[in-house]
């Protein structure tokens, strides 16, 4: 049996709808919430947006926050950043682990660093509330690193040039 013409026009007319409406994004609370904005947060401190990262920095922390990450953009540059997981102490205290790849622009040397944020619900959003090194290099976060130099020169490291018609190697 055929749909009656009511019963299609009412499908043709409520499909747009159903379609709208499965469009729309429930809004985030709780540990997603926390989740989407230290994602926000650790992309604006990769490409240097501060006053958007000092923002969401406790005030009790900010000094040291800046302490730790005054050489990004400068002496160290962030390549990537990347949410790795995150686990809740409750409904106000969350731990984010964020693995950041970063290189220094006068060894050209990709380096990895895990830190764990930790983060606090307050009244309108969610703040950090103190961060560390779990894992990889050091140095993303401030610490000290002493270069060695190597104590014997470095042999060339091409191979000599060889002449074809008896003439002798070139030395470079």
């Amino acid at each position: 049996m055929a749909p009656s013409p009511r019963a299609l026009a009412a499908a043709l007319l409520g499909a747009p709808l159903l379609l709208a409406l499965a469009g729309c994004p429930m809004p985030t609370t709780g540990i997603a919430q926390a989740q989407q904005q230290a994602q926000e947060f650790n992309l604006d401190a990769r490409f240097g947006r501060s006053e958007l990262v000092m923002s969401k920095v406790a005030p009790a922390e900010r000094d040291e926050y800046s302490l730790h990450h005054k050489a990004w953009g400068q002496d160290v540059r962030v390549a990537d950043v990347e949410i790795a997981g995150m686990k809740a102490h409750g409904d106000k205290d969350v731990d984010i682990v964020v693995r950041v790849a970063w290189y220094r622009p006068d060894q050209q040397e990709l380096r990895s660093t895990t830190i764990q944020q930790a983060w606090h619900a307050k009244t309108d959003g969610w703040e950090l509330a103190g961060e560390k090194r779990l894992d990889g290099d050091i140095g993303l976060l401030g610490e000290a690193v002493v270069f060695q130099a190597p104590s014997e020169p470095r042999p060339p490291s091409q191979f000599p040039t060889i002449r074809i018609g008896g003439a002798e190697p070139a030395t470079e």
